[in-house]
């Protein structure tokens, strides 16, 4: 009776703790929603400096876009390779998306520090403050997710796929495709409507 009841109280906890991130996500929503509002409120206010057409190089953010959401597609086979009880697939395809999450941020470092060594400073105008804030704001996030994911792998190896891992799994999963959703949004708002 004591073990059975210890066993619903773990259960009542794992969904206490995955309605916890949906609430987190909720508010990454508002986060995100804030910022680009802010964005388009902002991307005309260039105080005579720099415009998002001549800084913007198109080819490395196609790149960008095209790394991340592929680290979208082998994020998803993670989960396949757990719901089929294959550790060492699910460790294997977690690592391909941390990988390519990592590219994802050095790209996208590099192109910061090109457009600083241009001149254009997050003081430079409104414009480019609230550029760096959105675009580093979405980095930070794949930043926090490479270590929480490299943190799973970690415990993945040592514990196997249990039920705690299960929805660790599967909440970085969610977590992930966020980050691709909000990507597609700074793609098409920040970067295409910037060269257009």
């Amino acid at each position: 009776m004591a073990h059975q009841q210890a066993h619903e109280g773990h259960h009542d906890l794992e969904s206490l703790r995955l309605m916890g991130f949906w609430l987190f996500l909720i508010t990454d929503c508002i986060l995100f929603g804030t910022l680009f509002a802010t964005y388009v409120v902002l991307h005309g206010n260039t105080n005579g400096g720099p415009t998002a057409q001549e800084l913007f190089a198109m080819p490395g953010v196609i790149a960008e876009t095209f790394i991340l959401l592929t680290s979208s597609f082998t994020s998803g086979l993670a989960v396949l390779s757990m719901n089929q009880g294959n550790r060492k697939g699910l460790i294997g395809w977690l690592a391909v998306t941390a990988l390519l999450g990592a590219y994802f941020i050095t790209l996208e470092v590099t192109e910061f520090v090109h457009m600083v060594h241009e001149g254009a400073t997050i003081g430079t105008s409104a414009f480019l403050s609230a550029f760096y804030t959105l675009v580093g704001t979405h980095g930070l996030h794949v930043s926090i997710g490479l270590c929480w994911m490299i943190a799973l792998m970690i415990q993945l190896s040592k514990r196997g796929i249990t039920s705690v891992t299960r929805r660790k799994v599967n909440v970085i999963s969610l977590y992930w495709h966020f980050l691709d959703v909000v990507w597609i949004f700074v793609f098409t708002i920040v970067y295409l409507m910037g060269v257009m």
